[in-house]
């Protein structure tokens, strides 16, 4: 494989994930770390990429979801299970409302294949990943970008919500304790999260076992009086039963 053509195979590469490491790289292509900094200089001197400690990010994307790459690696092999057994519930013809989480992310690359979904979604990194699906059709809900983060935030965005109706909803949660009530680390995004559940016909909380037994800023609603709750079967036996015993649903994946 020439420069051109590997530099071509790193921009589509880092596409798909954010952003990509040196070590990465030299061990896909079987060239040497040096050869790989090459490239990415070249690229960043293009404008295509932005060099990051180790490797490099796309350039148009660095500025804001940095953090949000981050956390979208961490526990990736649960998260993608978890959204795999969430597209199962999804109805060709069906709209489906998602939330900025990283696991409705996962949720969003699962849903490619449905026929005439609507997704509705507060994320831009969403409705980025599901522009070209020609099958499905996305409504990005208006309102302020919220400081630090990919997503849309405010009254207009609640005003939007509170006009709308889902066949099912997916939501994150940054923590889920022993009676199902779940949690989120930002008050507006929490304000946002309770509007969803409102808005949809099925509510599922989808969270990756590390969320499980853990508490956050806000609470935002109890899966008891939702849909479910959708995990990995390797989340904490003893965790799963007290939820159960609490009357919270779950689907493990």
């Amino acid at each position: 494989m020439n420069q051109m053509n590997r530099q071509e195979k790193i921009i589509a590469l880092i596409g798909e994930t954010g952003e990509g490491s040196i070590q990465e790289f030299a061990k896909l292509f079987k060239v040497s770390e040096m050869t790989v900094r090459r490239d990415l200089d070249s690229l960043a001197a293009q404008g295509r990429v932005i060099r990051t400690h180790g490797g490099a990010a796309l350039a148009g994307r660095v500025s804001f979801e940095f953090d949000f790459l981050k956390r979208k690696k961490q526990n990736q092999r649960e998260k993608e299970s978890i959204a795999r057994r969430a597209a199962e519930l999804v109805q060709d013809g069906q709209s489906v409302m998602l939330d900025s989480g990283t696991t409705p992310l996962a949720v969003a690359r699962a849903l490619r294949g449905k026929k005439g979904v609507t997704v509705i979604t507060t994320s831009l990194p969403i409705a980025s990943e599901l522009q070209y699906q020609e099958d499905l059709r996305i409504l990005l809900l208006g309102g302020y970008l919220r400081s630090g983060a990919p997503d849309m935030e405010g009254a207009l965005t609640e005003s939007n919500l509170e006009q709308l109706r889902a066949d099912i909803a997916f939501l994150g949660a940054d923590g889920i304790d022993r009676k199902g009530q779940a949690y989120n680390a930002s008050l507006s995004v929490g304000r946002m999260l309770t509007k969803m559940a409102a808005s949809a016909a099925e509510v599922y909380v989808v969270a990756d076992p590390s969320k499980l037994g853990r508490t956050a800023l806000t609470r935002y609603g109890n899966i008891t009086q939702w849909s479910g709750l959708i995990t990995s079967r390797s989340a904490d036996k003893a965790l799963l039963a007290a939820l159960r015993r609490n009357g919270v649903r779950i689907l493990t994946a």
